[in-house]
């Protein structure tokens, strides 16, 4: 803003200086109210920064948090996987051996059925061949 003013014997002319004045200050006092205007942007700006800098923090913690309980639980998964399968490997040799054993009972109690079974064979057909002998002697004597 370039103002040339007139002059005159006094100087130069007061009115036009005076206006000069005021539009020099009004428009200084838009600039100060545009530059406070700008400060509280600024200031609200860098509020607004640290509260979304305060979240980031906050979310990279729990997501920290997080990678860490998913390891945790992956890890106790995995450590009860290995127990549960060490117990059922053991209920399984435990399964097999008692079955093993009721078996091989099952076979000697078999074994002893088939000699039980000879026995009583040779027993009765040891009583018929008697009771055979003794018909013919009841023919013989007759």
């Amino acid at each position: 803003m370039v103002n040339k003013f007139s002059s005159s014997i006094q100087g130069y002319n007061k009115e036009e200086v005076n206006n000069f004045v005021k539009e020099v200050t009004v428009e200084y006092e838009n600039m100060l109210k545009k530059l406070k205007s700008s400060c509280e942007i600024i200031e609200s700006l860098r509020s607004e920064l640290k509260h979304y800098k305060d979240i980031e923090s906050t979310l990279n913690r729990a997501i920290l948090i997080a990678e860490e309980s998913t390891s945790n639980i992956k890890k106790a998964a995995y450590d009860e996987s290995k127990v549960i399968i060490e117990d059922a490997k053991r209920n399984a040799t435990k399964l097999l051996n008692n079955a093993l054993t009721k078996a091989e009972r099952i076979e000697s109690d078999a074994e002893s059925l088939r000699r039980k079974v000879a026995v009583y064979k040779r027993r009765f057909r040891d009583l018929i061949e008697d009771q055979l002998d003794e018909l013919e002697q009841f023919d013989d004597r007759m």
